[in-house]
């Protein structure tokens, strides 16, 4: 099986490098820049679950063609017409891609551009980022992908990923239901993302302030019921896990999202706050702390947008 990953930052850079670490076929698709520092250093990643240095196959847009039986599709929301762009040299006949986006809103778009039939759902779990040197910083020991066919099939492709990944070191799931796992990773990242970009600091330091927890529990309801009237109630044990990460006391860990505002980059605000206010609305919910999130990010964007070269 041959693995083209989107870019060699924090997510792709971290589970392809896995995947090549344990001896698949990967290539990552980079810009020119990134692929002299692979040259030079390697790909490199700091984690828990071990540290990795190693030389990877690359390609730049001008050398990309077709011959992948996966792509692994990892950018941000506001990049994703440009990031279609750039793997569409490589699809075609049976090639499929894994979107690794958080959220769901950009299902329609990629079926619009390849097919839904050649779109598998995905999403990962896991605290990551792409250092300045060039260093993949995993933060934490979570580090979890999950993919499957959304039509609840069984598929060859998808079951070859998964052997792929049982080789590695990283933890893969291949679900029965992804379009359920979806909808459960949306209920809690945005309730994360909500109160970590509106309060500006991370779970632990939220759960020691006033009313800090009552406001993470209010965001993770409303999150909850938008998915039970959406006809995809999250399962106890998940929801289990969420409630324990996002009210640890003891949690340094916030959404990328809160890192992107703080490095005065652009946010996923309409794509994952944005999106569950709209069908918190829609159903007549409980939405304030999503609303307030919402405006907070909207107008960091204002602001962002009117500085010198923003």
């Amino acid at each position: 099986m041959k693995i083209l990953v989107l870019g060699a930052g924090g997510i792709g850079g971290y589970f392809g490098g896995r995947l090549a670490e344990a001896g698949a076929d990967v290539a990552f698709l980079v810009r020119p820049a990134r692929r002299e520092q692979i040259a030079r250093d390697g790909l490199r990643v700091e984690s828990p679950i071990g540290d990795m240095k190693l030389p990877v196959k690359t390609v730049i847009a001008e050398e990309l063609g077709r011959g992948y039986d996966i792509v692994l599709f990892t950018c941000k929301a506001y990049d994703l017409d440009s990031a279609m762009e750039a793997i569409a040299p490589a699809m075609g006949g049976e090639t499929a891609l894994v979107p690794l986006l958080n959220g769901m809103a950009h299902f329609e778009k990629l079926d619009q551009r390849f097919g839904e039939r050649n779109v598998l759902g995905g999403t990962a779990h896991i605290n990551v980022t792409l250092r300045k040197d060039g260093v993949i910083f995993h933060g934490d020991s979570l580090q979890r992908i999950v993919f499957g066919e959304r039509d609840r099939s069984r598929s060859e492709r998808a079951a070859k990923l998964a052997d792929a990944f049982a080789k590695s070191k990283a933890e893969a799931k291949l679900s029965d239901d992804v379009v359920q796992d979806l909808w459960e990773k949306v209920v809690f990242l945005s309730a994360l993302a909500a109160t970590t970009c509106l309060f500006r600091t991370n779970v632990g330091e939220i759960m020691s302030a006033p009313g800090g927890r009552e406001a993470m529990e209010r965001a993770l309801a409303t999150n909850f019921e938008i998915a039970r009237r959406e006809g995809h109630a999250p399962r106890e044990s998940v929801m289990g896990f969420a409630r324990q990460r996002l009210t640890d006391a003891g949690g340094t860990w916030s959404a990328s999202m809160l890192r992107d505002m703080e490095a005065g980059g652009r946010v996923e605000a309409d794509h994952i706050v944005g999106w569950m206010l709209e069908r918190a609305r829609r159903h007549k919910l409980d939405d304030g702390v999503l609303a307030f999130a919402y405006t907070h990010l909207k107008a960091y964007e204002v602001r962002r947008q009117r500085r010198p070269n923003g």
